[in-house]
């Protein structure tokens, strides 16, 4: 897939391609269903398909203090997207001047006068231009207007672990994520919700428990809440290594503040390795899924029902894994 980054490239861009814009943040189920009518599209119109998106998220310029977690790193969400069938991904600079736009004038300087599409692919809450003030109908007279095609496609449902059915949306799988509930934010998702960061040496009481980890400095994503969980990791060594779907280590994660040691310590994301001999994690990068929550964290009174207690979650977590994923991982 080719990156456009500057505006400048834009006239390098084919017209009567087929366009769908979004911040596509997770490329979620909704996502991928609007991607696959657009690749299609284009498929039948022998065109390319492009993807618009905004980097950083717009909230994140209008109001810092409101800025939404990110599901996907840049880096993710353009393999995702390539994943999906993008042919070219434009990746517009989030600033003052494109969201003081009106719709109209969004319209005319990035579509009208560069991209130049035939079709444009959205979702039914689409919306765009100063404060958001277009969605889908202003959208398609617009393109009634200037010559190209408006299509939207209906929001996907999910069912819920709590038998809620739901319109999928990336408030929704950030609400699940710090909410703890990472098997039904993998249904939103149609994946593991996917952890991205560089090993980072720890304190090595894990290790002294007798269950090393492998502890993560997260990119800026969402955290899932605090507690134990099964997943896997997977390790590269650079951040667009572990972004593809490789090798899976089965692996007992943990996110809290080592309550029992040191609750006044920062927030960790560690990972134990569920695997009789575990690689060189030194400067690697990796990747943690998150499959299903184990349990809450919890303070013990000593060690020795710390160690007890990590054994269980360990033997539970390699059980969740054979029972789902197995296919994944050797286990």
């Amino acid at each position: 897939m080719k990156i456009i980054e500057t505006t400048s490239d834009l006239e390098k861009i084919e017209k009567g391609c087929v366009l769908t814009i979004g911040n596509f943040d997770g490329v979620h189920i909704g996502h991928q269903q609007i991607l696959n009518a657009a690749k299609k599209t284009a498929a039948e119109n022998q065109t390319l398909l492009i993807a618009m998106t905004f980097e950083p998220h717009p909230v994140a310029i209008l109001h810092p203090e409101n800025s939404p977690g990110v599901l996907t790193a840049l880096a993710l969400k353009r393999h995702l997207l390539a994943e999906s069938g993008a042919d070219l991904l434009l990746v517009l600079k989030t600033n003052a001047e494109l969201l003081n736009l009106s719709p109209k004038d969004f319209v005319e300087q990035f579509l009208v006068e560069n991209v130049r599409p035939s079709v444009v692919i959205e979702g039914e809450n689409f919306n765009f231009g100063y404060r958001r003030i277009g969605n889908k109908h202003t959208l398609q007279q617009l393109g009634h207007e200037k010559g190209f095609q408006v299509s939207v496609i209906e929001p996907e449902k999910i069912k819920l672990s709590t038998n809620e059915t739901i319109r999928v949306s990336s408030t929704l799988i950030r609400n699940l994520l710090e909410a703890g509930s990472v098997a039904d934010a993998a249904v939103a998702l149609s994946r593991p919700y996917r952890l991205i960061g560089q090993v980072v040496p720890g304190h090595g009481k894990g290790k002294q428990l007798g269950f090393p980890t492998a502890n993560l400095q997260p990119l800026q994503q969402i955290i899932p809440a605090e507690g134990v969980y099964a997943g896997f990791v997977q390790l590269g060594g650079t951040e667009k290594d572990v972004c593809p779907k490789g090798e899976l280590i089965p692996a007992a994660l943990s996110i809290g503040r080592a309550q029992t040691l040191a609750a006044d310590r920062p927030r960790l994301a560690e990972a134990h390795l569920l695997i009789k001999n575990v690689p060189e994690l030194t400067d690697k990068w990796l990747a943690m899924d998150f499959v299903q929550r184990i349990r809450h964290q919890i303070k013990f009174d000593t060690e020795k029902q710390l160690a007890n207690q990590i054994k269980k979650d360990c033997k539970k977590a390699r059980n969740i894994l054979t029972a789902e994923y197995a296919e994944d991982a050797e286990l």
